[in-house]
């Protein structure tokens, strides 16, 4: 490409004045200044969290420079334990080093005749392995999966002694009792951090009235749903009635 003198002139120019520093003007000064001044703004989020959206695994470890934060102790007593024993759950809320494994885990005592209500796991499979005394567990696992006449809704129900393992299956309906007199100890493995529980009686019953009697074919009226209400435990309730004759506990009023 050719270029004229007064071309070449021009080019020159324009080039000096491009080159030439410039002043800031004062609004980016300012802006500059208060940018540098401020303070760094509190997150305000919780350990989890920081772990969650940390770039790295290093950084995850950065943030539990202390050895013990990777010590979890299934000693601690249940909040808001049954009156049929106690679980103690360790998530990544619970236990932030599990952020990042994919894994959880449960230890759970229950007592003589105790029952770990009809409950879901809607994020995770469970891995169940009896260490003390012997649990009767039941699971039925979706619509579909059939008895062997093919005419009802299939039920797995197992005797679990101790050192034997049973799994329940994301999403599943399951339930464990203790039909001895003495307690029964269970450690239980979750493929997820969070993996969450839901009391099936106690969500049902939630609904309101009109919806559980169409649920439950117009066979309940409102005081019958009243007092299941009532009744309905928290979690690990006190169970069958031939067990508890047994092992002499009086029945709850």
């Amino acid at each position: 490409m050719l270029f004229t003198s007064a071309a070449l002139v021009i080019l020159a120019h324009s080039a000096a004045i491009l080159a030439a520093p410039t002043a800031p003007s004062a609004s980016t000064s300012a802006a500059a200044a208060a940018t540098t001044a401020a303070a760094p703004a509190s997150t305000g989020l919780s350990l989890t969290q920081k772990l969650f959206i940390a770039d790295t695994a290093v950084d995850r470890f950065a943030l539990l420079p202390d050895d013990k934060q990777f010590v979890f102790d299934f000693n601690q007593p249940q909040a808001g334990a049954g009156k049929g024993g106690e679980l103690v759950a360790a998530n990544r809320k619970t236990f932030p080093a599990l952020v990042g494994t994919g894994s959880g885990m449960a230890v759970g005592r229950v007592k003589p005749c105790g029952m770990n209500t009809l409950h879901v796991h809607p994020r995770a499979t469970e891995l169940q392995i009896v260490t003390q005394g012997r649990l009767i567990t039941a699971m039925t696992p979706e619509n579909g999966v059939l008895n062997a006449n093919g005419k009802g809704r299939r039920v797995i129900q197992n005797e679990v002694k101790a050192y034997q393992m049973t799994p329940f299956y994301q999403g599943s309906v399951h339930t464990q009792f203790n039909p001895d007199c003495t307690d029964a100890l269970f450690v239980a493995s979750f493929n997820a951090e969070d993996f969450g529980a839901g009391q099936v009686v106690d969500e049902i019953t939630s609904f309101s009235d009109d919806i559980l009697e169409a649920a439950f074919g117009q066979s309940v009226d409102g005081a019958d749903i009243d007092r299941i209400r009532a009744a309905v435990p928290v979690s690990i309730a006190e169970g069958v009635e031939q067990c508890l004759k047994t092992c002499n506990i009086p029945k709850r009023a």
